[in-house]
Parts: structure tokens; C-alpha cells; sequence
């Protein structure tokens, strides 16, 4: 049985989680601050043991944007994803106001596209929409 426990993601928990997929290192510091500065945080719990979580940052009105979704590989394919997905969706329908329109925006690790498209997300470019961008900027180098 899965439990889902908001609001609760401790740094630890999070960096271990990260490290299970391979995500980019973080230092402590990073961590504490971007899980402060989170709207919302969700964490799956199996057997008492964290094997997945979602976190979403963003204003709560124009924009929600899920920052991670990471589910350990052990346990991928169980449905923890879209059970995470999905709460998180719940999430940013309560936030929003009512008549208005919200984005629910995110980038999906390489090889993911098609978990979110089953879950109502449209990859980009389209033809009314242009490319989602990023830019790696490396603090305190001489390369800015």
C-alpha cells in the first residue's frame, strides 16, 4: 500500500531520492532552500520506506510547474508516478481560481515523454506553442 504524505519532504529525503535516478548533484544549501520556496511537496511512502516524491514551485495562480517527479527505479512501473502525478493536479486545481485557466508545466527527463502525455501533458513545439528552453548557469565561474 502506498501512502502519499504532503508538505513534509525533508532535505534528506530528497537528496537521496534525486541520487536514486541520477539526478544532478545538489549541494545541502541548494536543497534547503529550493524545498523552502516549493508551493507544494508530496511524498510516497511503501512499507514505511520513501520510494517516490513530486514537488511543484510557481506562483499558485498564473503558473504550478512540477520541479520533480521522481520515482525510485526499483519501484517504476507500480503506478507510484501517476498516483504522484495526479495528487499534484489536485493540488494546482485547488489553488486556481475559479473561470481562470492555469499552465501545469514541466520538463520530463529524457525518455519520459510518453508518462506524460498519458497523463494529458503535449510535448513541445506544436504549432501554436514554441520549444521549452533552458540554461545552465554556473555560479561563481568566470565562464558567466
Amino acid at each position: 500500500m502506498i501512502e502519499l504524505v504532503e508538505d513534509r519532504l525533508d532535505i534528506d529525503t530528497y537528496l537521496e531520492l534525486r541520487q536514486s535516478v541520477q539526478f544532478r548533484k545538489l549541494t545541502r544549501d541548494q536543497a534547503k532552500k529550493g524545498l523552502s520556496n516549493s508551493l507544494y511537496t508530496l511524498v510516497a511512502f511503501k512499507d514505511g520506506k520513501a520510494v517516490g516524491m513530486g514537488r511543484i514551485v510557481g506562483d499558485g495562480a498564473i503558473i504550478c510547474y512540477v520541479q520533480d517527479l521522481i520515482i525510485r527505479p526499483e519501484v517504476q512501473g507500480e503506478g507510484i508516478g501517476g498516483l504522484i502525478l495526479e495528487t499534484l493536479k489536485k493540488f494546482v486545481i485547488q489553488e486556481g481560481y475559479e473561470g481562470t485557466t492555469m499552465m501545469f508545466d514541466l520538463m520530463c527527463a529524457k525518455g519520459r515523454e510518453e508518462f506524460y502525455k498519458k497523463h494529458g501533458f503535449i510535448a513541445r513545439p506544436t504549432k501554436d506553442l514554441g520549444p521549452g528552453m533552458i540554461q545552465f548557469i554556473q555560479i561563481g565561474s568566470d565562464e558567466q
